[in-house]
């Protein structure tokens, strides 16, 4: 596996408060969060939002898969963050996740679940809603857990993750509620994304 190179992020992080929040103190319309010095743009967000809804509206069960996501901005703002943390710690540690890992991955469930319209329900009904265009940026976060697992160990993968987050001067946009440094997610949820079953194992035949 070749080595990535971390990326240098010090003159873009003098420039992430600026992004984030305008001389009143108030953020700065259309910054959802800033990253490494990087913007998450709230079209951005609420493009990942529109793609869950409109499935949702598609199936079935939609009433149920929408009072079931109330708090989908925050929920996928977290998953955005989290997913630029885990890249970091990654890169820091040399571990890659190539598409032809992530392609296998999905090309496995697929076949395990019956097809891509039984994949869509399961992936709609997580805790984070996904959309079928987001299931391969949740199948490389799934990957890339797991590899900093294999070489941190399950119980101290945390402590790489943190100093990720630390070194990406994490800002969110209140209107999505604050950036948590010891759960590493966005706002009050109760449940730490760490302690979440993340790796990417095959559901069961017919699930």
């Amino acid at each position: 596996m070749h080595r990535r190179t971390a990326l240098s992020v010090s003159a873009a992080l003098l420039l992430a408060a600026p992004l984030l929040s305008a001389c009143s103190g108030e953020a700065r319309p259309g910054t959802a969060a800033v990253v490494g010095g990087e913007r998450i743009t709230t079209s951005a967000l609420q493009a990942q939002v529109k793609d869950v809804r409109d499935a949702q509206q598609r199936s079935a069960n939609a009433t149920q898969l929408v009072a079931n996501s109330t708090q989908l901005e925050r929920v996928k703002l977290s998953k955005m963050i989290q997913l630029r943390v885990l890249e970091k710690a990654a890169a820091t540690a040399g571990i890659t996740v190539s598409t032809k890992e992530t392609e296998e991955v999905q090309k496995s469930r697929l076949a395990q679940t019956g097809g891509q319209e039984k994949m869509d329900e399961i992936m709609l009904a997580q805790r984070v809603p996904l959309a079928p265009g987001q299931v391969e940026d949740e199948v490389r976060f799934q990957l890339l857990f797991a590899k900093l697992s294999d070489r941190y160990g399950e119980d101290k993968v945390l402590e790489p993750l943190a100093k990720a987050a630390e070194q990406l001067r994490i800002e969110v946009n209140p209107r999505y509620g604050a950036w948590d440094t010891r759960q590493i997610t966005v706002g009050d949820q109760k449940i730490p994304w760490i302690s979440q079953k993340t790796r990417p194992e095959q559901p069961p035949a017919g699930a």
